[in-house]
């Protein structure tokens, strides 16, 4: 064990491209600004980002609307790939020299990973299997543990279950049709595009609701047979909950883990009361804080996308020297799945 920050010998440039925001906003608050070289602490590692998956939660961090408030001036940034180059005290040596991606397990307002390097715990960092690009092996955690928390280690998923999720587009929602599809259960996906509905299909989606268009609730209906959705995975929230609980099957389970709309989120009493709806607030890092309950997830997640069960789909690529850009392109709304930046 080291007793103090442990180095790997390829590493020379005593500074890094880190981006960083010192006020809230935009896009256009982010910078990139060349720092010295971050030392690891005690449990801590540094790693040479290769590729870094951007999530919408970091937009929200961004304009000082996510659960934890940004530390002016503050780093970003949740999922990044790369090789270990320096470790800290308490960290084994064993991990110099290792390819690694980061696991959200760490609060936002106290570790980023935007830049060229990027200081995590130690238990953030997991092996992905050998055969994945640094472009893919950053972009599974977030997308597959967010679904398995709510869908399998809560939801207890079976066959038959009749899965709804909403913006499905977006890389949690394009990894729940794939964790679906391998449960064998069956999959309604929404989207408000009817353009993105035949890119849905193919990923594997049962059924595609174009919401803008339809009325969600009587096409599930119609979709299940007049039982309803017993999953609800929903990113959304807003007014539009209503029509989840209609949706939903007796004794069905909503899980909110996002809050897209931007809108009040109304409590639908009634539904909830006349079929016994379990509504649960949740997010990824409820189980993903618990060593166990996460290794069982993350050996799960590594499986499957070493079957190729699940196969992480890239929208959209951009430079470090992009970040803004990406940022835009993601506020858009225009991809289906993970949004990268390359170093």
């Amino acid at each position: 064990m080291s007793a103090g920050p442990e180095v790997s010998s390829a590493v020379a440039d005593r500074t890094a491209k880190i981006v960083r925001f010192h006020k809230l906003g935009g896009p256009e608050v982010l910078r990139i600004e060349e720092m010295p070289l971050p030392e690891p602490g005690p449990g801590e590692a540094r790693l040479r980002v290769q590729a870094i998956g951007l999530n919408r939660s970091e937009v929200s961090f961004r304009e000082g609307k996510y659960l934890v408030h940004p530390v002016l001036p503050s780093k970003l940034g949740y999922e990044a790939a790369g090789v270990v180059e320096a470790v800290g005290e308490g960290v084994s040596r064993a991990l110099l020299g290792q390819k690694r991606s980061t696991v959200p397990a760490f609060s936002a307002d106290k570790y980023g990973v935007y830049g060229e390097v990027a200081i995590v715990p130690e238990h953030a960092l997991a092996a992905y299997p050998e055969e994945l690009t640094p472009e893919q092996a950053t972009s599974i955690w977030m997308q597959y543990l967010t679904a398995y928390g709510a869908l399998i280690h809560f939801g207890r998923m079976a066959k038959s279950d009749f899965v709804l999720i909403t913006a499905a587009s977006s890389s949690v929602g394009v990894a729940t049709i794939e964790m679906v599809k391998v449960e064998g259960a069956i999959s309604i996906a929404t989207t408000r595009s009817a353009s993105k509905k035949a890119e849905l299909l193919s990923l594997g989606a049962n059924h595609v609701i174009v919401s803008g268009e339809e009325d969600v609730a009587n096409r599930v209906k119609e979709i299940t047979g007049g039982k309803g959705a017993r999953l609800i995975f929903d990113s959304v929230a807003g007014p539009g909950i209503k029509k989840l609980a209609e949706a939903a099957a007796e004794q069905g389970m909503m899980f909110l883990y996002g809050a897209l709309s931007g809108e009040s989120t109304p409590f639908p009493l009634y539904a909830t009361l006349k079929k016994h709806l379990w509504i649960k607030g949740y997010t990824v890092f409820e189980f993903a804080m618990d060593p166990v309950q996460r290794g069982a997830a993350e050996k799960y997640v590594y499986d499957h996308v070493a079957s190729r069960d699940f196969r992480p789909r890239i929208d959209r690529v951009f430079k470090l020297a992009e970040i803004a850009e990406a940022h835009r392109y993601m506020e858009s709304n225009a991809q289906i799945g993970k949004i990268v930046v390359t170093i």
